[in-house]
């Protein structure tokens, strides 16, 4: 399975989530209906992403497109349990429920995971589930959670699986040990951090022939303005005084050439062969327009050859031609 077709782009619907900050139901809709119109059809979502309300609000308006016209992620490891107490969420999203996160990667977890998201989602299949953030659970991930999504891929529940990570480390050890068919790669391949990605991971993926989504490539702010604004996050915390000069350093460059540091940031992740495609996270239709924009900004090469004379791009780095 292909995951995406001529955009090479697609919707990460955290922010429609509530992260951070409150969207409106109006305006949750109103940004998925324009990927839609920017002609974006890989849609990814998860249970953890406010509590159930990106992946309900998300289904909302993708039940009424035809299914078979675009690509359906979510993710599992995480069920979301009734605690009957509704309190406001305290991992990022602004939300309050009395749902509440606990880990199971079990087989029956993962089984009532996505039974759970179908609901919400209103759809009766998913196409990619990934298992979600299963950094302190390598061995259950791969004893019972991975041999779980196999089962339900061969019995045709779903149509590819994954899992999708914060550090390209541990993605690698999976995928050298399992069947995956696709890796969601959260801001460890982007203009500002690739090194690491460069060594393990997508070698890895090139010869075990598994796509990588690359996602976070803005790394949570700091990348998706021209040049970081004051507060700019890092990984979903504020940057820190090396990270933001280096980020700066970029700017200046990308000034040079009259280039906006965003396009820069979306187009560098999708010249590595392994790299399907980018999954990028909107609030609002206007950031929807914007992002969908940069994918055909025009970039000289030039801009690529002094990055790396700047030692800001690793060496083995591909850009895009």
């Amino acid at each position: 399975m292909k995951l995406f077709g001529s955009h090479r782009v697609g919707l990460g619907a955290a922010p429609i989530g509530n992260l951070f900050r409150e969207v409106s139901d109006a305006d949750a809709a109103a940004t998925v209906s324009a990927a839609w119109d920017a002609g974006w059809r890989y849609f990814d979502t998860a249970p953890h992403y406010g509590l159930g309300l990106s992946e309900r609000r998300l289904g909302s308006v993708l039940r009424g497109m035809p299914r078979d016209s675009y690509v359906l992620s979510t993710k599992a490891g995480r069920l979301l349990v009734d605690s009957g107490v509704a309190a406001p969420d305290d991992e990022g999203f602004a939300v309050t429920s009395p749902l509440r996160r606990q880990w199971d990667f079990s087989a029956d977890g993962i089984r009532r995971s996505l039974e759970s998201s179908l609901s919400r989602l209103g759809v009766d299949r998913v196409d990619v589930v990934y298992l979600h953030d299963p950094d302190d659970h390598y061995e259950e991930a791969l004893r019972t959670g991975f041999p779980a999504l196999a089962a339900l891929r061969d019995e045709g529940v779903i149509g590819a699986m994954g899992a999708g990570m914060n550090q390209s480390a541990m993605l690698a050890d999976f995928v050298r040990e399992t069947d995956l068919d696709v890796v969601m790669l959260a801001g460890r391949y982007t203009v500002l951090d690739h090194a690491a990605a460069l060594d393990d991971l997508l070698p890895a993926c090139v010869e075990h022939d598994v796509q990588v989504v690359a996602v976070g490539i803005f790394n949570s702010g700091l990348l998706s303005n021209p040049r970081p604004l004051p507060g700019a996050t890092f990984d979903y915390a504020p940057a820190d005084a090396a990270r933001l000069a280096t980020a700066n350093r970029l700017a200046d460059i990308c000034d040079t050439h009259a280039v906006p540091l965003p396009a820069v940031a979306l187009q560098f992740p999708l010249a590595h062969p392994a790299v399907t495609g980018i999954a990028v996270g909107c609030h609002t239709p206007t950031q929807v327009q914007s992002n969908a924009a940069l994918e055909h900004a025009p970039i000289s090469p030039a801009l690529w050859d002094d990055l790396r004379t700047a030692r800001l791009l690793h060496p083995d780095a591909p850009v895009p031609e």
